[in-house]
């Protein structure tokens, strides 16, 4: 696909904003991929948050090449809600998007992206929109997972049906969620951003999550793209544990206690991700009590989201060759 079929064709710029943390061998990827984008207008922001391996040498082999990517560099380790805050401030264009460092999109993601916004702004005049693409992800034991973007399909979900999905995982039928709101797949504009907030830099994981909470609160539209404009591969490090995932999830949950209490699911909502971390540490003994607390206070509701987001979450583990085997979500 070319811009070609673009309502505007002044070409706004577009910001790609690259967080980077010790990412030597992959950085170059997401770097190529940004440059390689047939989009007309666009500058790449890259914050290399405190790295300690030799990513900084490879970001300034590129930046020797190509005098349209600027670096900005944390003098400490300040988290990825950080850096991506500093690029939406720092930013020169109309629209910002994000890379990971350890991905790949397709030299069309801005354009198919782009397109999406205006299109869904002119008909429905709608402005707190924010973009997904699909994607595929790889997994080192070579598994390929296909990823639909939330609102590519069917009904477009908005406002308080998306909230309602990421905190209580529940469901509006015919509102197609797909793969969640990961920010790497994202682009909206730089007023979305801003009315919405900064990414809270509180929250070590999921900060993609509490933004499109906070948007959904805001009636904000959560669009996609058909078209599969990113690879993820797949990585296990030491700010990607059970424990920091557990911690980001308890986070976004307090934050938002008095609306869960509002449909009595606080305490449920609290006991799930408890759940989740025991499962994910293989930690089975300490699963067994909090399913029977949740079997005796939410059957309806317990038996019913683990069929639905459990099993799949069983299924992906055996797929992607975990190492142990699990019995609870």
């Amino acid at each position: 696909m070319t811009t070609q079929g673009v309502r505007n064709h002044n070409y706004p710029l577009i910001t790609i904003g690259i967080t980077c943390f010790n990412a030597e061998e992959t950085i170059s990827r997401a770097i190529n991929s940004a440059l390689n984008q047939d989009w007309q207008n666009f500058e790449i922001i890259i914050v290399n948050d405190k790295s300690i391996d030799k990513s900084g040498c490879v970001i300034n082999e590129f930046i020797d090449r190509h005098k349209s990517i600027r670096l900005i560099n944390h003098d400490v380790n300040k988290g990825c809600a950080a850096s991506r805050n500093r690029i939406i401030k720092e930013s020169k264009g109309k629209y910002v998007t994000f890379f990971d460092d350890d991905d790949f999109s397709y030299k069309e993601r801005l354009s198919i992206q782009y397109k999406r916004i205006v299109d869904y702004e002119y008909a429905s005049g709608e402005a707190m929109i924010v973009c997904y693409s699909s994607g595929v992800r790889y997994y080192p034991n070579y598994y390929k997972m296909p990823i639909e973007a939330i609102g590519s399909k069917k009904e477009i979900p908005k406002g308080l049906m998306v909230a309602d999905y990421l905190l209580m995982f529940e469901k509006i039928g015919g509102v197609f969620y797909g793969g969640g709101t990961p920010s790497c797949t994202m682009m909206a504009s730089v007023d979305v951003y801003k009315k919405v907030g900064d990414f809270d830099i509180n929250l070590k994981r999921q900060e993609d999550a509490d933004f499109a909470i906070r948007l959904a609160f805001m009636g904000g539209h959560f669009i996609g793209t058909e078209e599969v404009l990113v690879e993820q591969y797949a990585t296990f490090s030491n700010d990607k544990t059970s424990l920091i995932e557990y911690e980001s999830s308890l986070g976004i949950l307090i934050k938002n206690k008095s609306y869960l209490e509002k449909y009595g699911l606080y305490n449920y909502m609290m006991k799930w991700v408890e759940l989740k971390h025991y499962y994910h540490d293989n930690r089975i003994i300490k699963a067994i009590p909090v399913v029977i607390y949740l079997l005796m206070n939410s059957p309806v509701k317990f038996i019913k989201h683990f069929f639905e987001s459990g099993i799949k979450r069983m299924i992906h583990d055996t797929k992607i060759n975990k190492m142990h085997v699990n019995i609870f979500f």
